[in-house]
Protein backbone atom coordinates (compact mmCIF):
# COMPACT_ATOMS: atom_id res chain seq x y z
CA UNK A 1 0.00 0.00 0.00
CA UNK A 2 1.81 3.41 -1.42
CA UNK A 3 1.04 6.16 0.65
CA UNK A 4 1.18 8.40 -2.80
CA UNK A 5 0.71 7.35 -6.34
CA UNK A 6 1.61 10.00 -8.97
CA UNK A 7 0.95 9.70 -12.04
CA UNK A 8 2.97 11.47 -14.54
CA UNK A 9 7.11 11.79 -14.56
CA UNK A 10 7.13 15.13 -15.76
CA UNK A 11 8.69 17.40 -13.70
CA UNK A 12 5.67 18.71 -11.39
CA UNK A 13 5.23 14.74 -11.22
CA UNK A 14 8.81 14.70 -9.66
CA UNK A 15 8.70 17.74 -7.75
CA UNK A 16 5.80 15.96 -5.94
CA UNK A 17 7.15 12.88 -5.48
CA UNK A 18 10.47 15.00 -3.68
CA UNK A 19 8.18 16.88 -1.64
CA UNK A 20 6.26 13.16 -0.85
CA UNK A 21 9.84 11.64 -0.24
CA UNK A 22 10.66 14.35 2.41
CA UNK A 23 8.11 13.56 4.62
CA UNK A 24 8.52 10.20 4.55
CA UNK A 25 5.04 9.10 2.68
CA UNK A 26 6.11 6.09 0.38
CA UNK A 27 5.35 7.13 -2.84
CA UNK A 28 5.78 5.40 -6.47
CA UNK A 29 5.58 7.71 -10.05
CA UNK A 30 4.17 6.15 -13.06
CA UNK A 31 4.55 7.35 -16.50
CA UNK A 32 3.48 5.83 -19.62
CA UNK A 33 7.13 6.47 -21.20
CA UNK A 34 10.28 7.47 -20.00
CA UNK A 35 10.97 10.75 -17.27
CA UNK A 36 9.67 14.11 -18.62
CA UNK A 37 8.57 11.98 -21.50
CA UNK A 38 6.76 15.28 -23.00
CA UNK A 39 9.69 17.31 -22.65
CA UNK A 40 12.35 14.64 -25.02
CA UNK A 41 9.35 14.68 -28.01
CA UNK A 42 9.46 18.23 -27.51
CA UNK A 43 11.76 19.76 -30.94
CA UNK A 44 15.34 19.17 -30.72
CA UNK A 45 16.62 22.49 -30.92
CA UNK A 46 14.04 23.90 -28.45
CA UNK A 47 15.69 26.53 -26.43
CA UNK A 48 13.77 27.33 -23.34
CA UNK A 49 11.90 30.43 -22.19
CA UNK A 50 12.50 29.86 -18.68
CA UNK A 51 16.06 30.28 -17.19
CA UNK A 52 17.71 27.39 -15.21
CA UNK A 53 16.58 28.80 -12.03
CA UNK A 54 12.61 28.59 -12.44
CA UNK A 55 13.24 24.99 -13.91
CA UNK A 56 15.07 23.48 -10.79
CA UNK A 57 13.53 20.64 -8.39
CA UNK A 58 14.68 19.77 -4.90
CA UNK A 59 17.71 21.91 -4.20
CA UNK A 60 19.48 20.35 -7.00
CA UNK A 61 21.32 23.30 -8.97
CA UNK A 62 20.71 23.45 -12.76
CA UNK A 63 23.77 24.20 -14.76
CA UNK A 64 24.13 25.26 -18.13
CA UNK A 65 26.75 27.84 -19.48
CA UNK A 66 23.70 29.15 -21.61
CA UNK A 67 21.02 32.15 -20.23
CA UNK A 68 18.19 29.58 -20.83
CA UNK A 69 18.47 26.17 -21.15
CA UNK A 70 17.73 23.43 -23.95
CA UNK A 71 15.60 20.95 -24.71
CA UNK A 72 18.66 18.67 -24.27
CA UNK A 73 20.30 20.54 -20.88
CA UNK A 74 16.71 19.89 -19.58
CA UNK A 75 16.20 16.29 -19.92
CA UNK A 76 19.84 15.75 -18.91
CA UNK A 77 19.16 17.42 -15.79
CA UNK A 78 16.08 16.01 -14.79
CA UNK A 79 17.32 12.71 -15.31
CA UNK A 80 20.24 13.44 -12.87
CA UNK A 81 17.17 14.95 -10.14
CA UNK A 82 15.67 11.78 -10.25
CA UNK A 83 18.71 9.62 -9.75
CA UNK A 84 20.62 11.63 -7.51
CA UNK A 85 17.34 11.91 -5.19
CA UNK A 86 16.71 8.22 -5.56
CA UNK A 87 12.94 9.03 -6.59
CA UNK A 88 10.92 5.53 -7.28
CA UNK A 89 9.65 5.56 -10.88
CA UNK A 90 7.42 2.84 -12.67
CA UNK A 91 7.96 4.09 -15.91
CA UNK A 92 6.43 2.78 -19.65
CA UNK A 93 3.78 1.66 -17.66
CA UNK A 94 0.28 3.37 -18.80
CA UNK A 95 -2.51 4.33 -16.18
CA UNK A 96 -5.78 3.29 -17.06
CA UNK A 97 -7.68 4.01 -14.77
CA UNK A 98 -7.76 5.12 -11.21
CA UNK A 99 -10.76 4.02 -8.81
CA UNK A 100 -11.31 4.28 -5.08
CA UNK A 101 -12.15 0.95 -2.76
CA UNK A 102 -13.22 1.80 0.66
CA UNK A 103 -10.42 4.23 2.01
CA UNK A 104 -8.01 3.34 -0.90
CA UNK A 105 -7.61 3.73 -4.02
CA UNK A 106 -6.80 1.04 -6.95
CA UNK A 107 -4.29 2.03 -10.02
CA UNK A 108 -5.05 -0.11 -12.80
CA UNK A 109 -2.35 -0.24 -15.25
CA UNK A 110 -0.95 -2.03 -18.37
CA UNK A 111 1.53 -4.06 -16.30
CA UNK A 112 -0.57 -4.33 -13.20
CA UNK A 113 -2.51 -3.26 -10.09
CA UNK A 114 -1.37 -0.88 -7.38
CA UNK A 115 -2.78 0.48 -4.22
CA UNK A 116 -2.37 3.74 -2.82
CA UNK A 117 -4.18 5.75 -0.14
CA UNK A 118 -3.64 8.89 -1.85
CA UNK A 119 -3.20 9.96 -5.79
CA UNK A 120 -1.77 12.96 -7.30
CA UNK A 121 -2.95 13.36 -11.18
CA UNK A 122 0.26 15.00 -12.66
CA UNK A 123 -0.29 14.46 -16.63
CA UNK A 124 -0.03 17.87 -18.51
CA UNK A 125 -1.23 17.68 -21.77
CA UNK A 126 1.22 17.49 -24.29
CA UNK A 127 -0.26 14.22 -25.16
CA UNK A 128 -3.20 15.53 -26.69
CA UNK A 129 -3.06 18.11 -29.83
CA UNK A 130 -5.88 20.51 -30.15
CA UNK A 131 -7.85 18.74 -33.44
CA UNK A 132 -9.31 21.11 -36.39
CA UNK A 133 -12.22 18.58 -37.23
CA UNK A 134 -11.70 18.85 -40.58
CA UNK A 135 -11.90 16.09 -43.85
CA UNK A 136 -8.15 14.91 -44.30
CA UNK A 137 -6.79 15.68 -40.53
CA UNK A 138 -5.49 11.99 -40.00
CA UNK A 139 -3.78 12.04 -43.77
CA UNK A 140 -0.07 11.02 -43.50
CA UNK A 141 1.36 13.89 -44.57
CA UNK A 142 -0.18 15.59 -41.56
CA UNK A 143 1.58 16.04 -38.45
CA UNK A 144 0.62 16.94 -35.01
CA UNK A 145 3.96 17.19 -33.35
CA UNK A 146 7.03 18.58 -34.23
CA UNK A 147 10.79 17.13 -33.19
CA UNK A 148 13.49 17.77 -36.38
CA UNK A 149 13.78 20.07 -39.73
CA UNK A 150 15.69 17.67 -41.57
CA UNK A 151 13.04 15.59 -42.97
CA UNK A 152 11.67 18.59 -44.33
CA UNK A 153 14.33 19.56 -46.03
CA UNK A 154 13.55 21.01 -49.89
CA UNK A 155 9.50 20.39 -49.49
CA UNK A 156 6.62 22.77 -49.62
CA UNK A 157 5.71 22.78 -45.86
CA UNK A 158 2.24 25.02 -44.14
CA UNK A 159 2.76 25.15 -40.56
CA UNK A 160 -0.85 26.14 -38.94
CA UNK A 161 -0.79 28.43 -36.36
CA UNK A 162 0.43 31.60 -34.90
CA UNK A 163 1.93 30.66 -31.47
CA UNK A 164 5.15 29.87 -29.87
CA UNK A 165 5.05 25.96 -31.47
CA UNK A 166 3.98 27.61 -34.61
CA UNK A 167 6.99 30.35 -35.10
CA UNK A 168 9.56 28.05 -33.79
CA UNK A 169 8.43 25.44 -36.40
CA UNK A 170 8.54 28.00 -39.24
CA UNK A 171 12.09 29.32 -38.49
CA UNK A 172 13.71 25.81 -38.38
CA UNK A 173 11.94 24.43 -41.71
CA UNK A 174 12.90 27.96 -43.05
CA UNK A 175 16.36 27.28 -41.44
CA UNK A 176 17.01 23.87 -43.17
CA UNK A 177 16.06 24.69 -46.59
CA UNK A 178 11.89 23.78 -46.54
CA UNK A 179 9.71 26.26 -48.57
CA UNK A 180 7.33 27.26 -45.47
CA UNK A 181 4.14 28.61 -45.51
CA UNK A 182 2.37 29.88 -42.43
CA UNK A 183 -1.43 30.12 -42.02
CA UNK A 184 -3.04 31.91 -38.47
CA UNK A 185 -6.80 32.71 -38.01
CA UNK A 186 -6.22 35.76 -36.43
CA UNK A 187 -5.03 38.62 -37.75
CA UNK A 188 -1.75 38.90 -36.01
CA UNK A 189 0.70 36.86 -34.27
CA UNK A 190 -0.06 35.15 -30.79
CA UNK A 191 1.01 38.21 -28.55
CA UNK A 192 2.38 35.72 -26.21
CA UNK A 193 5.07 34.66 -28.89
CA UNK A 194 8.75 34.91 -27.33
CA UNK A 195 10.37 38.70 -27.54
CA UNK A 196 13.69 36.89 -29.32
CA UNK A 197 11.56 35.00 -32.07
CA UNK A 198 8.71 37.84 -32.70
CA UNK A 199 11.14 40.11 -34.94
CA UNK A 200 12.94 37.22 -36.87
CA UNK A 201 9.51 35.52 -37.91
CA UNK A 202 8.13 39.03 -38.97
CA UNK A 203 11.38 39.71 -40.83
CA UNK A 204 11.28 36.31 -42.35
CA UNK A 205 7.76 37.46 -43.39
CA UNK A 206 8.37 41.09 -44.58
CA UNK A 207 11.25 39.57 -46.96
CA UNK A 208 8.96 36.99 -48.35
CA UNK A 209 11.27 34.40 -46.87
CA UNK A 210 8.17 33.10 -45.17
CA UNK A 211 4.61 33.67 -46.40
CA UNK A 212 2.03 34.41 -44.37
CA UNK A 213 -1.52 33.73 -44.26
CA UNK A 214 -3.24 35.85 -41.68
CA UNK A 215 -7.26 35.85 -40.92
CA UNK A 216 -7.11 32.23 -42.87
CA UNK A 217 -8.40 28.80 -42.21
CA UNK A 218 -7.97 25.58 -43.05
CA UNK A 219 -10.82 23.71 -44.45
CA UNK A 220 -10.12 20.77 -45.91
CA UNK A 221 -7.05 18.77 -46.70
CA UNK A 222 -6.20 16.25 -49.28
CA UNK A 223 -2.98 14.77 -50.37
CA UNK A 224 -0.54 17.66 -51.97
CA UNK A 225 -3.14 20.18 -51.15
CA UNK A 226 -4.96 22.02 -48.59
CA UNK A 227 -8.27 24.19 -49.07
CA UNK A 228 -7.91 27.76 -47.10
CA UNK A 229 -10.42 30.59 -46.54
CA UNK A 230 -9.56 33.50 -45.85
CA UNK A 231 -12.20 34.68 -43.00
CA UNK A 232 -12.43 38.35 -43.85
CA UNK A 233 -14.37 38.01 -47.42
CA UNK A 234 -14.93 34.03 -47.22
CA UNK A 235 -12.33 33.80 -50.43
CA UNK A 236 -11.25 30.11 -50.78
CA UNK A 237 -8.44 28.67 -52.65
CA UNK A 238 -6.71 25.47 -53.09
CA UNK A 239 -2.95 25.62 -51.78
CA UNK A 240 -0.20 22.94 -52.61
CA UNK A 241 2.09 21.92 -50.33
CA UNK A 242 3.91 18.60 -49.27
CA UNK A 243 3.75 18.08 -45.46
CA UNK A 244 1.11 20.07 -43.03
CA UNK A 245 2.29 20.93 -39.71
CA UNK A 246 -0.54 21.24 -37.09
CA UNK A 247 0.50 23.51 -33.80
CA UNK A 248 -2.45 24.94 -32.48
CA UNK A 249 -1.88 23.54 -29.28
CA UNK A 250 -3.22 21.29 -26.53
CA UNK A 251 -5.49 19.87 -24.25
CA UNK A 252 -5.64 17.85 -20.76
CA UNK A 253 -6.70 13.91 -21.48
CA UNK A 254 -10.53 15.10 -19.47
CA UNK A 255 -11.62 10.87 -20.96
CA UNK A 256 -8.51 9.96 -18.39
CA UNK A 257 -9.48 12.70 -15.64
CA UNK A 258 -13.54 11.67 -15.71
CA UNK A 259 -12.34 8.03 -15.81
CA UNK A 260 -11.17 8.65 -12.19
CA UNK A 261 -14.48 10.29 -11.36
CA UNK A 262 -12.64 13.65 -11.69
CA UNK A 263 -15.63 15.87 -12.56
CA UNK A 264 -14.63 18.41 -15.73
CA UNK A 265 -15.73 21.61 -16.94
CA UNK A 266 -17.66 20.47 -20.17
CA UNK A 267 -16.56 24.27 -21.78
CA UNK A 268 -12.96 24.57 -20.55
CA UNK A 269 -12.05 21.32 -19.49
CA UNK A 270 -10.56 22.36 -15.73
CA UNK A 271 -11.49 19.56 -13.54
CA UNK A 272 -13.00 20.42 -9.99
CA UNK A 273 -10.41 21.19 -7.60
CA UNK A 274 -9.63 23.14 -4.29
CA UNK A 275 -7.49 26.36 -5.07
CA UNK A 276 -5.70 25.84 -1.91
CA UNK A 277 -5.25 21.90 -1.66
CA UNK A 278 -5.45 20.80 -5.19
CA UNK A 279 -7.54 18.25 -3.86
CA UNK A 280 -10.54 17.10 -6.72
CA UNK A 281 -14.26 16.37 -6.34
CA UNK A 282 -12.59 13.06 -5.10
CA UNK A 283 -11.56 12.80 -1.68
CA UNK A 284 -7.91 12.26 -2.09
CA UNK A 285 -7.13 12.66 -5.36
CA UNK A 286 -5.63 15.75 -6.42
CA UNK A 287 -4.10 17.34 -9.51
CA UNK A 288 -1.06 19.20 -10.22
CA UNK A 289 0.67 21.16 -12.62
CA UNK A 290 -0.97 21.81 -15.89
CA UNK A 291 -3.50 19.18 -16.16
CA UNK A 292 -5.39 21.46 -14.11
CA UNK A 293 -5.53 24.46 -16.28
CA UNK A 294 -7.85 22.67 -19.19
CA UNK A 295 -7.44 24.19 -22.27
CA UNK A 296 -6.21 27.52 -21.15
CA UNK A 297 -2.76 26.12 -21.54
CA UNK A 298 -1.10 29.26 -21.36
CA UNK A 299 -1.59 30.07 -17.41
CA UNK A 300 1.01 26.85 -15.81
CA UNK A 301 4.21 26.09 -16.95
CA UNK A 302 7.09 24.23 -15.27
CA UNK A 303 7.70 27.47 -13.30
CA UNK A 304 4.18 27.22 -11.53
CA UNK A 305 3.64 24.02 -11.68
CA UNK A 306 6.57 22.47 -9.14
CA UNK A 307 5.18 24.30 -6.27
CA UNK A 308 1.89 22.70 -6.42
CA UNK A 309 3.92 20.00 -5.00
CA UNK A 310 4.34 21.60 -0.95
CA UNK A 311 0.75 21.86 -0.38
CA UNK A 312 -0.44 18.81 -2.10
CA UNK A 313 1.62 16.90 0.26
CA UNK A 314 0.72 19.26 3.34
CA UNK A 315 -2.81 18.33 2.76
CA UNK A 316 -1.64 14.66 2.15
CA UNK A 317 0.23 14.51 5.57
CA UNK A 318 -2.95 16.22 7.24
CA UNK A 319 -5.41 13.97 5.58
CA UNK A 320 -3.32 10.44 6.12
CA UNK A 321 -2.76 11.94 10.24
CA UNK A 322 -6.31 12.07 10.69
CA UNK A 323 -7.02 8.43 8.80
CA UNK A 324 -4.09 7.24 11.25
CA UNK A 325 -5.95 8.83 14.14
CA UNK A 326 -9.25 7.63 13.46
CA UNK A 327 -7.96 3.57 13.14
CA UNK A 328 -6.78 4.24 15.91
CA UNK A 329 -9.05 5.36 17.90
CA UNK A 330 -11.37 2.76 16.17
CA UNK A 331 -8.61 0.15 17.52
CA UNK A 332 -9.06 1.51 21.11
CA UNK A 333 -12.82 1.45 21.21
CA UNK A 334 -12.34 -1.89 19.96
CA UNK A 335 -10.19 -3.23 22.66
Amino acid sequence: MLDVAIIGAGPTGLSCAIEAMRSSLQCLVFDKGSICDSIRRFPVNMTFFSTPEQLELGGVPFTTPNVRPTRQEALQYYRIVAQRLGIPLQLYTRVDRVSKKDDAFVIETERGTWHARTVIIATGYFDHTNRLGIEGEELPHVRHYYTEPFEYSGMRVLVVGGKNSAVETALDLWRHGASVELVHRRPTLGESVKYWLKPDIENRIRNGEIRAHFSTVVRRIVPGAVLLERTTDGITWWHECDFVLLQIGYRPDAAFLRRCGVEVDQRTLIPRYDPATFETNVPGLYVAGSVMCGCETWNIFIENGRAHARPIVASIRQRLGASEHSAGVQQAWGA
